[in-house]
């Protein structure tokens, strides 16, 4: 499993915590900096960033990926689409949460299989079609 880690760096605690919830074992965490020119275009910036992964189009399509995403919302959502593109389908993301409440030390709380969210909520779509007639 490679980590492509858009945010802040994760502790050696946070990565027990997500290799505890992996099938595979974390063979490499890559560190990629997001920074944003608020007075530019998103989209070419956000493609400079996946870039900086440093894989190829094979690569993107079978290697193992797991995704930190940005903390701001914006770049998140549309490095996803990005990721999207490249990978065929949705990305895994770690979703971190405070240990204590106000606390600015971080545990993970789950790993959220997107490509798996969207599969259900297609199906909940296309069940509601079938109700509606």
């Amino acid at each position: 499993m490679i980590i492509l880690n858009f945010a802040h760096p994760l502790t050696e605690e946070q990565l027990r915590q997500i290799d505890e919830r992996l099938i595979v074992r974390i063979e490499e965490v890559r560190s990629i900096p997001v920074r944003i020119d608020e007075t530019k275009e998103l989209a070419p910036q956000v493609v400079a960033i996946a870039n900086r992964a440093n894989l190829t189009a094979e690569e993107w399509q079978t290697l193992p990926i797991l995704i930190n995403p940005p903390g701001y919302s914006p770049v998140a959502t549309a490095l996803l689409a990005e990721l999207h593109g490249r990978m065929g389908h949705f990305p895994s993301v770690i979703r971190l949460r405070p240990r204590h409440h106000g606390a600015t030390d971080y545990e993970v709380a789950e790993i959220v299989n997107l490509q798996e969210l969207r599969d259900q909520a297609r199906m909940r779509r296309l069940a509601n079609q079938h109700t509606d007639r």
